[in-house]
């Protein structure tokens, strides 16, 4: 895989992963794992929501009254 950055976020993720002591590709990987978390725990929010809504539409059409 290869990534391109900026020169800007290259030196970024570079001081970034100096000051926690770990290489570019750690950080970086981190970052991937968090984004994937992050975007999964969503989409379970919303499927749940959704799901929530469908359960309860008569009493929240009443509520709403």
């Amino acid at each position: 895989m290869t990534l391109r950055l900026s020169e800007e976020q290259a030196e970024a993720l570079r001081r970034r992963a100096e000051k926690e002591g770990r290489s570019v590709e750690q950080v970086v990987r981190a970052a991937v794992d968090e984004y994937i978390a992050r975007h999964d725990a969503d989409e379970e929010v919303r499927r749940l929501g959704i799901a929530t809504v469908k359960r309860w539409r008569s009493v929240l059409g009443r509520l709403g009254e």
